[in-house]
Formats: structure tokens, C-alpha cells, sequence
């Protein structure tokens, strides 16, 4: 690792080449050259599909298979499989990323954990689908985590490699677009389908097929296998530790990303029990939770873009973090406050336009602190340990909160706490405007 240096002043390894139909090494982000809209779609259709594998079995279809299998469990047993996931995801994202920091396959160094990872997570979601106990479910979940988290890797190192600082914001906004589209269409199939099963297999259809035009495409990086360096355990595995107090701005990115999604991830986890045990919703829970998703997706696909190319335009990253950070506080303070379909109604438009900014604004923040151009797919994935722990740590939290510590009101306030100190330490962040 290179000290004192960052992702834009560090050129590509040497030896690294354009894969066919590819950019010269370092793509945009190197030359400087916008890239071109066609392959702006094709990442967000792939991520599309990695967020609907996630987000089908996670929104619905995990606390329902709970439900069937231990009835009076319920909330323990999808805090088991979640938790199992989770902790598997995390492991798994930085790895994968930089095992495709060193990949030398002719097509690329992405491309071919984008191509195993949309398969393995499909073969996950097929034995969820077939799942009869508690342990194949865990099983099922953990081999999606791990195959979806080697394509996620993939496609996020790809925006630095191929993406320009100038353009990063629009393009986070893009990725931003996919996920919320990801979460909305995978709750769509899982409540359509005609059954859990059935949605598992709707979710890994759509997975393997939004991954098919950014394969096509074919614009990746190549690193020839004379460039590759030594492959060394020790210090393969001690270069996923980056010393905060060498790379400090890396270092609060990480914490204040972590402390914003453990405060979503608490929120969503239990927002389907949320409408029936606080609620009392009394249509279809999953209907409702659907409703909520899709309400949520109208304003943060309103912002989401616009929040990216309007920090493109200043050049100022953190404001829009921390304004976006005290809207999504503000958001799960309603839930805890406000406890009937009318209250969770505003709260989800309110939650979609502080995430519609955040999601992209804090994505092109995060690749400007990135210590290194050529571990870029595994400072990423060190970044995206923020995002999977809060899946383990959440199920722990909430689920004790929700039996024995004020039940949904303590919750949500918790999660509004969160997302304020989240915000707030944004400010710590000093290589970035």
C-alpha cells in the first residue's frame, strides 16, 4: 500500500491493459475521459440484479420462510439466518475484491467474478427455494451472500477504475437508482410470485439476466500476469487492515457509512412485524410493506440523481452527507413516534429523500479517499464491511430492544441516534470539500 496517496494521484498497477472493447488501464478514472451512458446502464442493471438476489429474500420472503418454518420463533429465526448471512458478506466482499485486484483473465479483472458471482447467487436462491429446514435456509442464504458479494466487489471497483471524480456523483446517483429499483422490484417479486418459493425463483432469474448486458459489453481492465505480484498469505491477509491513523479521511468514511447503515439496517429489518405487531395494519403486512418500498423509491429516485450531479457540479461532498444523514434521522424519529399506517406513509417518502441523497453523494465520497488505485476492489470491499456488518450487528440489537427494552418506540429512536452521530462525523473527514 502506498502512503499518503490517493486513488486519483496513484496511476494503475503496471502491465495493466484494456480488456477487449475495454478502456486503457485505469479507464476514465486514469485518463480522465467521460464514460459513456450505454455502459453507465449496463452497471446499473447489473447492480440491479445483485440488489434484487439481496433484497427479495431480505424485504419478504427470509421472514416469511421464518415464519412458516418456526412460527413461534419468528423474529430469533431471521435474526439467525440474517446474521449467519451477514457475517458471511462481510468476510466475503473485501476478499472477493481484491482476488479481482489480481485477476489476469483475458476479459478483465471484474468481469468474471460479475459472471460467478450472478450464477452462484442464483444456485442460492434455487436451494432457498427448496429449503425445508432452518439449516438449509441458513445454508441457502449464506451461499447467496457469498456469490452476490463477489459480483457486488466487481462492480463497484469497476466506477473507480472506469469513472472519472468529476463524474462519480452522477454515476453513484445511477447505482443509487438500482438499488432503491433493486429493492422495490425484488419486494414486487417476492409479493407477486405466488409464493416463497416462487419468488426465490423470480429473484434469480432476474438476477442472471440484468447481468448479461455489462458482460456483453465487455469494458473492464486488464492486468498481464507478468504485473501481478507474488502472491503472499501474510500479506494478502494483512493488507485488509488500513491503519485509520495512516489514512484518517478512510478511516471516518468507513465509521460514518457503518453508523448510517446499522441505523437502516435496524429500521428495515422488522419493518414487515413492525406493521403487524405496532401497526396493526390490518390489509396484507406484505402488501403493505410493498406500498411502503414503493413510496420510498418515488422520492429517493427523485433525488437520488440530482443530489450526484448537483456535488459533481459544486465539488462539495460532505454537506450533502450530513444534510441527507439528519433527514434520514428525522425519518425513523417518525417511526417511533408516529405508530399508524398514516405516520410510516410519511416516514418512507421522507426516508427516500434523505437516502436518495446520500446513497450517491457518499458513494463518490468514499471512492475520492480510496488509499490506492491498484487495491481499489479491496479498499472497496474493506468500505463494504460498513455495509455488511450492520446486518449482523442489527438482528442482536433489535431483537432484545423489540422483546424487552420499549419495543418499536425504543427502536426507532435508536435508529434515528445512529444516523444523527453518523452524520455529524462526516465533518471529520478533511481531504474532501
Amino acid at each position: 500500500m502506498t502512503v499518503g496517496r490517493t486513488a486519483e494521484e496513484d496511476a494503475d498497477p503496471a502491465g495493466a491493459e484494456p480488456a477487449p472493447g475495454g478502456a486503457p488501464a485505469g479507464g476514465g478514472a486514469a485518463g480522465g475521459e467521460p464514460v459513456a451512458g450505454r455502459w453507465v446502464g449496463a452497471l446499473s442493471l447489473a447492480g440491479l440484479g445483485v440488489w434484487v438476489g439481496w433484497f427479495g429474500p431480505l424485504q419478504l420472503l427470509l421472514a416469511r420462510q421464518a415464519e412458516q418454518l418456526t412460527p413461534d420463533h419468528k423474529a430469533s429465526t431471521l435474526a439467525l439466518v440474517t446474521g449467519v448471512g451477514a457475517a458471511v458478506s462481510m468476510v466475503a466482499n473485501p476478499v472477493f475484491g481484491a482476488l479481482s485486484d489480481r485477476t489476469t483473465a483475458s476479459v478483465g479483472r471484474r468481469i468474471p467474478w460479475v459472471v460467478a458471482g450472478v450464477v452462484g447467487g442464483a444456485a442460492g436462491l434455487v436451494l432457498l427455494a427448496r429449503a425445508s429446514g432452518v439449516t438449509l435456509v441458513i445454508a441457502g442464504w449464506c451461499l447467496v451472500q457469498l456469490a452476490l458479494n463477489a459480483a457486488f466487489a466487481a462492480l463497484t471497483a469497476a466506477v473507480p477504475d472506469q469513472v472519472p471524480p468529476r463524474q462519480r456523483g452522477l454515476v453513484g446517483g445511477w447505482l443509487g437508482v438500482a438499488q432503491v429499483c433493486g429493492i422495490l422490484v425484488g419486494t414486487a417479486l417476492a409479493t407477486v410470485a405466488g409464493g416463497v418459493g416462487a419468488g426465490y425463483l423470480a429473484c434469480a432469474a432476474f438476477s442472471v439476466l440484468a447481468a448479461v448486458p455489462y458482460v456483453v459489453m465487455r469494458r473492464d481492465t486488464r492486468l498481464s500476469p507478468a504485473a501481478r505480484p507474488a502472491f503472499r498469505w501474510r500479506a494478502f491477509l494483512t493488507g485488509f487492515w488500513i491503519d485509520p491513523r495512516r489514512h484518517p479521511d478512510f478511516g471516518w468514511a468507513w465509521l460514518t457509512r457503518f453508523l448510517m447503515n446499522l441505523s437502516y439496517s435496524v429500521s428495515t429489518m422488522y419493518l414487515l412485524y413492525y406493521l403487524t405487531d405496532a401497526v396493526h395494519y390490518e390489509r396484507d403486512a406484505d402488501t403493505g410493506v410493498l406500498i411502503l418500498t414503493a413510496l420510498n423509491a418515488v422520492t429517493l429516485l427523485a433525488t437520488v440523481v440530482a443530489g450526484g450531479v448537483r456535488s459533481d457540479r459544486t465539488g462539495r461532498r460532505k454537506v450533502y452527507v450530513i444534510w441527507s444523514g439528519l433527514v434520514i434521522s428525522v425519518a425513523t424519529l417518525l417511526l417511533a413516534v408516529w405508530q399508524t399506517w398514516t405516520g410510516a406513509v410519511v416516514a418512507s417518502l421522507v426516508l427516500g429523500v434523505g437516502f436518495g441523497v446520500y446513497t450517491s453523494v457518499d458513494f463518490a465520497l468514499l471512492t475520492d479517499v480510496l488509499p490506492t488505485a491498484e487495491d481499489r476492489g479491496r479498499d472497496l470491499g474493506v468500505i463494504n464491511i460498513a455495509n455488511a456488518l450492520p446486518q449482523v450487528l442489527a438482528p442482536v440489537i433489535a431483537a432484545p430492544v423489540v422483546t424487552h427494552f420499549g419495543g418499536y418506540t425504543t427502536l426507532y429512536a435508536l435508529a434515528g441516534a445512529l444516523a444523527l452521530v453518523g452524520s455529524v462525523l462526516v465533518r471529520r473527514i478533511r481531504g474532501v470539500a
